[in-house]
Order: structure tokens, then C-alpha cells, then sequence
């Protein structure tokens, strides 16, 4: 940890939370003091204060220890660059157009490669009124499912969430020039 460089982002996400020294120490249980000695680099938070400081200044605790922020290029917000992310604990479904670093239960996420469809999914997409009517032909057992279907354009994300033990068919709106994407928590992403 580098002592200087961690009490300089201290104090600038401190400041950014327009907290003074006392506000925080007080959230903290412990004296300005020790706030002030931590922003000039004489010091370091104890280990046992690291994750709750680093949830008062929403910042990692791993950007807290380096004292850096590592900010990701600007993004351009390319629907057509998009990924998925999904959580194996917990299931949460996330999607991005950058290069965000992603958790969840504690653990880093990759983003999900889309597979080659081959014969895994059997689908039938009809044109009803203004929608799709999705329809795959699938296992949706506890243990393997499929766990949402999006459709993607230029300009927007629609996300039907699909749960196990319920039935693995979908209606969205049909937009102009997108794609439709589909999970199955056992063999991936596919692009359909």
C-alpha cells in the first residue's frame, strides 16, 4: 500500500462526498486525527476499517489500497459492442457497452462469449401484431434453463428474465434492426 498516494484518494473521495475529517471519523468510530493522519501519507486505516471506508467512499477496496482509480476509457455507448455478464451465486444478469470491471457475490465477472447455436436451441420467432413470439424448445429444469432473452438495437436493451420450472417462451416489441440474444445457464450465450 502506498501510504501517500491512498491518503490523497482518501481525502478526494471524501471531499467528493462533501464529508469533513470529523463526519468520517465519526461513521468510522474513530478520531479526525486518524483521518487527517491517513490523508497526509503518515499513516494507514487499519485493516479492519478497509471495507467499511470503502463502502462510505464507494470505492473498491482494491482502488483504495493502490490510491488509484484506473478510470476506463470513455464509452461510446455501442450497442452493437455489447456483453453480458451473469453471476453463477446469485443468478443477477448485468450488461455493459464498455469495459467496466464487474462483481458480484464477491466475485469478478467475465464477460459471457457467445457460443455457436448449432443444435443446442431449437427456436421458433413469430411476427405477431408488432412483437416477436419466442418460443425454444427447451429444458428449463433447475439446473439448466434459459435464463433471459434480450433484444438488442442501436438505441436499447430489452431483457425478459426467464426462471426455471415456467415456460420458455417470450413476446417483445420487434424494433427496427436488432438482434436477440439468449442464455442457457448450462451452454451459454447464443446469438439467435
Amino acid at each position: 500500500m502506498n501510504q501517500a498516494k491512498a491518503g490523497k484518494l482518501i481525502q478526494k473521495l471524501r471531499k467528493e462526498k462533501n464529508m469533513t475529517q470529523l463526519e468520517l471519523a465519526n461513521r468510522l468510530l474513530i478520531s479526525d486525527k486518524a483521518i487527517s493522519k491517513w490523508e497526509r501519507g503518515l499513516g494507514s486505516p487499519d485493516i479492519s476499517l478497509i471495507g467499511e471506508l470503502s463502502y462510505i467512499l464507494g470505492v473498491e477496496i482494491e482502488k483504495l489500497l493502490k490510491g488509484d482509480l484506473d478510470k476506463n476509457k470513455k464509452d461510446s455507448g455501442n450497442l452493437r459492442k455489447i456483453k453480458f455478464y451473469v453471476c453463477g451465486d446469485c443468478g443477477a444478469v448485468l450488461y455493459s457497452t464498455g469495459n467496466p470491471d464487474i462483481s458480484c457475490c464477491g466475485r469478478i465477472l467475465q464477460p459471457l462469449q457467445v457460443q455457436d447455436i448449432d443444435d443446442v436451441l431449437e427456436i421458433k420467432i413469430e411476427e405477431i401484431e408488432n412483437d416477436y413470439y419466442i418460443t425454444l424448445n427447451h429444458p428449463m429444469k433447475k439446473d439448466h434453463y434459459i435464463s433471459f432473452i434480450a433484444y438488442v438495437n442501436y438505441q436499447q436493451v430489452l431483457l425478459t428474465k426467464l426462471y426455471p420450472e415456467q415456460s420458455s417462451e417470450v413476446r417483445i416489441p420487434r424494433l427496427p434492426k436488432g438482434q436477440i440474444y439468449a442464455y442457457c445457464s448450462k451452454d451459454g450465450l447464443f446469438v439467435i
